[in-house]
């Protein structure tokens, strides 16, 4: 609606000083309840963290409430996945190796690119529409996925979606409620002291990939509220890096160069 900053979706990519040979990328995706972004905890500090496992990051800023509602930021994430795949030869990266990892909002951002998935036009004139915009992994850390009552986060739904949304509609866009066999494999991270957004958003979207048999990996640690990041000296929560990277390891997303230790 205009050319001011909050207008103009962003990848801010942070490359490692010495890349994986995987050649493995993953877009970040900041929570914010979708009416702001946590471009610290939940973006500068996971491109860092990435960057230290050897895989190229890119942090995407994308549109938000009041000023945008769906469906703008979906439309910023699936076309940060078909920019980066797109590009992948002059960015050096393997484009059939491209993940996401969202937190909260972000989640379920990241969730809604993994279910609503545009394939590529192979004659269009864009030549980033060619390409598909899913996402070949993804790692979700206490998402939001459902947006229905009890167990949604009612600010990240009313500024998604307005504050008139139908029955239908908040059922529609809870994204546990479209995974499919060609949903893209994931992790999943909670905690248990997580009110905001309870653990049982990350249980409704396990529960549908294992319906759908689509490989996933689930944990919820006891302690820490809603929002922990990385999750530094929390111990037991703290060791969800290493849980995410050994997952990517075992997936060959990862070199064993760079496994966390």
């Amino acid at each position: 609606v205009g050319t001011e900053p909050a207008d103009v979706p962003l990848l801010s990519v942070y490359t490692p000083t010495v890349a994986n040979t995987t050649k493995a990328a993953v877009i970040v995706v900041p929570g914010g309840g979708y009416g702001g972004l946590a471009n610290d905890h939940e973006g500068h500090q996971i491109g860092v963290w990435l960057n230290s496992q050897g895989l190229k990051a890119y942090v995407l800023t994308y549109r938000l409430a009041p000023r945008y509602r769906y469906p703008a930021a979906l439309q910023d994430a699936q076309r940060a996945i078909q920019w980066v795949r797109a590009n992948a030869a002059s960015e050096n990266i393997d484009p059939s190796k491209l993940g996401m990892i969202g937190f909260s909002a972000g989640g379920h951002l990241a969730s809604s690119a993994a279910t609503t998935i545009l394939a590529g036009v192979p004659d269009a004139t864009d030549p980033i529409e060619r390409v598909s915009s899913r996402p070949d992994f993804v790692l979700l850390c206490y998402p939001v996925i459902t947006l229905e009552d009890p167990y949604t986060h009612g600010g990240s739904r009313t500024n998604l979606l307005g504050p008139d949304a139908t029955p239908t509609r908040l059922k529609e866009l809870s994204t546990h409620e479209r995974v499919t066999s060609d949903t893209p494999p994931m992790f999943l991270f909670h905690t248990g002291e997580d009110t905001p957004v309870p653990a049982e958003n990350s249980v409704l979207m396990y529960m549908a990939l294992r319906k759908a048999g689509v490989p996933a990996e689930l944990h919820v640690f006891e302690r820490g509220v809603h929002g922990v990041g990385l999750a530094v000296h929390m111990h037991g929560t703290e060791v969800w890096p290493r849980l995410a990277a050994e997952w990517m390891l075992n997936n060959h997303w990862m070199d064993p160069d760079f496994a966390v230790p």
